[in-house]
Parts: C-alpha cells; structure tokens; sequence
C-alpha cells in the first residue's frame, strides 16, 4: 500500500514538475493588442520555470512563482502587423497573426448580445460585404461562477470581420468598431462579454457590491453551493410534479393536412389571443390557414417572416415542420425547404405556446411568404383552436429556482474577471432593461461598477461609454409617470463620472421589440462618444443635454449643453414632448419653441411653472429636439430644490 502511496505521489509530483505553458483563451492566434500601452501576457506553468516571450524584436523574460503562473508586460508598440509570438519554456508556444490596435470590451446584456445574423434582413448588404480581417472579435461564452472570480475562460477564440464569421459577432459592436475602423485605420479588437436578461449586479465583482448589503447578503448566500443546487432541485421537482395539460394536439397531428378540423374559431393575425375573445389563457394555440401560392413563387428559394411571437411556436407547411423559437424575443424568419410548397392551396399551420401574460402575434411586424420578387401577406383572418391549457399554479405553491446567470457576481467571476490583465482601450457597456425597475438603485450600481472596473484593470480612468435605453412599449399620449424614464435619468446619472459618455436612443426604438432592429445608429454614436472621450477629437458627440432653467413668470427657459451647430427639430416642427408642472408636481404638456440655444416652455394651465420634463414616458410619441448635427437629446427631468 505504501508503495502505490509512493508511486501516485511521485507520478502527481512529476505531472507538476513537467507541466507544460499554458496561455489564458484570450491570448490565442488572431488575437489584437492595445497599441500605445504596457501589454500584460501572462499563463501558468510549472513552479520555478523560466519563461520567455518573444515579440516584434524584443525578448521579455520572467520565471513563474510558486503559484504556478507567470507574467511579463511588453513595452508599449505602435499600430500594425501581423507579427508572431513566441513563448518559451519546457515547451514552446507560437502565436500567428497578431495585430496591434485599439481592444474595447463590449458588454450588457441581449442588445450588446444581438448578432448581425438576427439582424440580417435590415443588415443583409453589410454581412455579404464584410471583409476586414483588422476588425476581430472575441466571444466570451455564457458561463457563471457564484463563488470566486476565475482566472481562465473555457474556451474562445478570435474571429474576423468576413461574411461568414461577421454574422455572430454584436451588431453594436460591429458597427462601433467599423466606425472607428474607418476613421483611424487601425486594428479594432472586440471582447464581447454579454448575456440576454441579465441585471447589472451579475456584472459586478463582490468589492463593487461593498454598499449594497441587501446585495452581499444573497452574494453569500450564493456561496454555499448545497443551497443552491437544493432550491433549484426542489423547483424543478415541484415544476415536474405539477398537473401536465393534455397534449392531444400533437397525438391527433392537427398540423396535417389529412387531419380534420372540428370546432375551429376565427382569429386575427396579428394580435394577442386575449384581446380577441380568449380570457386569461396560458397554454398552446393552433392556428391554421390555407394560403394560395401562385406557380411562379414555386421553384425558387422561400422564407416566411412571422414578426414576433409570444412566447415560443412551431411552424409547419401541408405537414412539413419549417421553423420554430423557444422564446419571445427573435424576429421570426424561416427558411422553407425545397419541395415543401406546391402550386395552388398550401396548409400553414403554427403551434404558439404561451407561458402567461398576453399571447400570440406581435402587432406591427412583418407577416409574409416571400419568394423571389413575390410576396404574399399573411395578415388576416385565420382559424384558431386551444390546444391545452396550463395548471395555474397557486400563490406560495413552490420556490422559484435561483438563475445562475442573474445573481450578484456571477457573471463578474466568470466573464470579466478572467479578462482583467488583458490591456484594453475602454468599456462599451449597453445594458439596464433588467433593471428598470429598480431606477434609484441604478443610478448608484452603475457608478460604482464603473470605479471597480478600473480599479481592476488598472489602467487609470479607461473610457466608459454606454447607451441609454431607447423608447419601448406602448405611446401614452398623456404626461404620465414612467419607470423608463426615470431608468434613462438614472442612467445619466453616471455622466458625473469623469471619462464618461452616453449615447441616447431614445429615437431608436420600437414600441413592439425591446431589441430594436437599428444598431447601426447606436454603434455609430458610441464611436462618436468615442472619438470625442478616448481619442481626444473636438467633434460634437452628443445631442442636447439639460443644464439648467430659469423662470421668468409662466416660462421656463431651458439652457444645453451640447447644443453644437445649433437646437433644431428632426421634422422641422414646434419642439414636441416637453411638460411642465407646479409645486404639485400634476404635468400637462407644454408650448415649446427654440430661441437660440435654448427651449422656452410655457403652459397656459400651469401659471408658476416650476418642473419640466422632456420625452419622459417609456416610448415617447415624437422626441424631436435635435442638434443641427442631427443628433438627438437626451430627455431629462428638470430637479429643483
């Protein structure tokens, strides 16, 4: 027994003794590094080992410690390559094609995330051009950790702007480094650390939490991984356990064209089932409709667009599964295989399952079949049928299971903090509409984010650049309270951050789609807060932003910052969207008109004004005051003592 003892202890010291140089995932072939700055190469091998880097001429020596890594910082170089690299030890790495650039880490949470691909009916024309191989991206994968930052990334690796490999990387992203790519010429590197739905605090590491204790204490809690795995057994059991709907629907294959249709109603598309009849149902929907297909829309390629569902869908044509979307969020646009239509009467059917809230088909989307140079419009009258309905579960029934990817930290442990040593030019950080909700608590998070970012990379003040949520939900037509109005004011909060810049959105929504399908605009204003912060431009980066007021009897006069070449109105119109109030706080709306670099307000019902808002609502009808650089204001709540 003492022999094998011997033996493994012998054969584990000679594994430590022999291990070979490992490098983090980021430091891989491809890969650009931050020009004009100390660069940080670092990895691990076994105790004592020398260690040598090899790059552009210079050899940089070090010898790892006890701990296992090892870590040397390049002397700062100008833009350029390829160059190669080598790394020596008991073994030799060599790294190809590495560029010298700008890096910028681009993180948030589904619009940071959004690929071109899933923009790519509005994008089709930038995909099929893209050819820059100076324009590389970095896909940190999905992970969590809820217990302590991580030193490596299971995997990833750098990818080039070309038809193919452009279709997954951020939209955002791409366009703010294609921007910048444009005007200095110089490798631009992507490190896109994102992940759809998540709030703010995942992003955080446990230091920048130190004064949210209400935070911390669930931090804690995470830590003890018998309770979270426990809670999110015993929810998923509990989820298992409960009353299954009857699934005849797919037993009786109603998405046949032998099957025969009994008790079908009438239905609209678009629209949701519970504006049309149908109470307060969670479940499964069928629709179905026969579609006359012309002779001429045969033998070509065709695709159906079925705008947005909620929440999830199956597509079937006479019988044939086309396409399905397991949630809400994707624009729906599917391929139809070759053969699957014919000349003359075509079945659709579409299996819509609904979790709860409203259900169905979003309205103001695109509904066709498009084939060729023909397209036929899907809107309509079709024929619906319940196909289960689900088990409403009763208040307290069971304890919700713990989202890995939304605690505290997570995300921060796993994504950002084996990123840290990595030398980069600044963060683009396009995140909040998890956290709306939660607007005065925002307004605090993101600062503190943003010191403890830096703080970790010890850079300085590296820029911050991020975006202001853009206009989603329905229009209100009447001054009203908002939460994402209050969101985008504590969002602006952060501008008193030094290093700082926002780019607003605010006209870049849809009412109807929280990933609005514009990024092209919001990379382009971020390049903008770019060249102005990072690189020193004297440009006009930004659009009207509040400074302050004066009262002068029933007006208020409303002085910018911002104001460039002048105030103007992107339709030319009167300045809309401006509310004024009293002492009571009771808004109406306004009278507004430019004079010089000013907004001068009034109302005749409000004849002491004190407070005036500017498009504060969630989706503002016409939020037209411009710069005469045609970049639009920021809406603002005016905060007098």
């Amino acid at each position: 027994m003492n022999r094998i003892i011997m033996f493994c202890f012998c054969l584990f010291a000679s594994i430590i003794v022999n291990a070979q140089i490992k490098l983090p995932q980021l430091i891989r072939d491809s890969m650009i590094l931050q020009r004009d700055a100390k660069i940080n190469i670092w990895g691990w091998a076994s105790k004592g080992e020398k260690v040598s880097v090899k790059f552009n001429g210079k050899t940089y020596k070090t010898t790892t410690g006890n701990d296992g890594k090892w870590a040397v910082q390049m002397v700062p170089q100008t833009a350029g390559g390829p160059y190669t690299m080598d790394i020596s030890g008991k073994n030799k790495i060599t790294l190809h094609d590495i560029l010298i650039g700008d890096v910028w880490l681009c993180a948030g949470q589904s619009n940071m995330v959004h690929q071109m691909i899933l923009h790519g009916i509005r994008y089709a024309n930038e995909i099929a051009h893209a050819n820059n191989s100076e324009i590389r991206q970095f896909w940190v994968p999905n992970i969590t950790n809820l217990e302590a930052p991580q030193n490596d990334l299971p995997s990833g690796s750098w990818k080039w702007a070309n038809p193919t490999d452009v279709q997954q990387f951020s939209a955002v992203a791409y366009f703010f480094a294609k921007a910048l790519y444009k005007k200095y010429h110089i490798p631009i590197g992507i490190i896109n650390a994102s992940w759809g739905g998540v709030p703010i605090e995942s992003m955080m590491s446990e230091d920048a939490l130190k004064d949210f204790p209400n935070i911390l204490t669930t931090v804690e809690k995470n830590k003890d991984t018998g309770y979270v795995n426990e809670t999110n057994r015993k929810a998923f059991a509990a989820m298992q356990a409960m009353p299954k709907p009857e699934d005849k629907d797919m037993h009786e294959k109603w998405y046949e064209p032998s099957y025969v249709p009994k008790g079908w109603r009438t239905i609209a598309i678009p629209g949701y089932w519970e504006d049309q009849g149908v109470k307060d149902l969670d479940g499964i929907v069928w629709y179905r409709r026969e579609i006359d297909v012309p002779a001429s829309m045969i033998n070509t390629s065709a695709k159906v667009f079925l705008g947005r569902i909620v929440d999830a869908d199956e597509l079937y044509i006479n019988g044939t599964k086309v396409g399905s979307t397991g949630y809400m969020y994707p624009q729906r646009r599917y391929a139809v295989p070759d053969g699957v239509l014919k000349a003359g009467k075509n079945l659709f059917v579409v299996r819509v399952t609904n979790n709860f809230g409203k259900g169905g088909f979003v309205p103001d989307k695109p509904y066709q079949l498009i084939a060729g140079n023909d397209t036929i419009d899907l809107t309509g009258y079709w024929q619906y049928k319940v196909g289960a309905v689900n088990v409403h579960r009763k208040n307290g029934a069971f304890t919700p299971a713990i989202a890995l990817q939304n605690q505290p930290t997570a995300l921060y442990n796993a994504m950002i903090a084996p990123l840290v040593n990595y030398t980069i030019k600044g963060f683009v950080w396009y995140q909040g509409e998890s956290n709306t909700d939660r607007f005065d608590e925002y307004a605090k998070l993101q600062p503190a984010m943003i010191n403890d970012w830096r703080s970790k990379w010890q850079q300085g003040d590296l820029p911050f650049l991020f975006v202001q949520l853009p206009g989603f939900m329905d229009y209100n037509y009447q001054p009203s309270e908002s939460n994402w109005a209050a969101f985008r004011e504590a969002q602006a909060k952060s501008l008193s951050v030094p290093n700082t810049a926002m780019a607003v959105a605010i006209d870049l929504g849809e009412w109807n789609d929280i990933h609005p399908d514009r990024k092209k605009e919001v990379g382009d204003r971020l390049a903008l807060a770019a060249e102005k912060i990072a690189y020193s431009e004297n440009i006009v980066y930004s659009g009207p932003t509040y400074q302050s007021q004066t009262i002068e009897g029933n007006k208020i006069i409303i002085s910018f910052t911002n104001t460039g070449s002048g105030l103007a109105t992107s339709d030319g119109e009167a300045p809309a969207e401006f509310a004024v109030a009293g002492d009571d706080k009771k808004f109406v709306w306004a009278n507004a008109k430019i004079e010089g670099n000013t907004i001068v307000v009034s109302s005749d019902e409000v004849p002491a004004p004190k407070y005036v808002r500017y498009a504060w609502a969630d989706d503002p009808v016409n939020p037209n005051l411009i710069n005469k650089e045609g970049l639009p204001a920021a809406p603002f709540e005016s905060n007098i003592p």
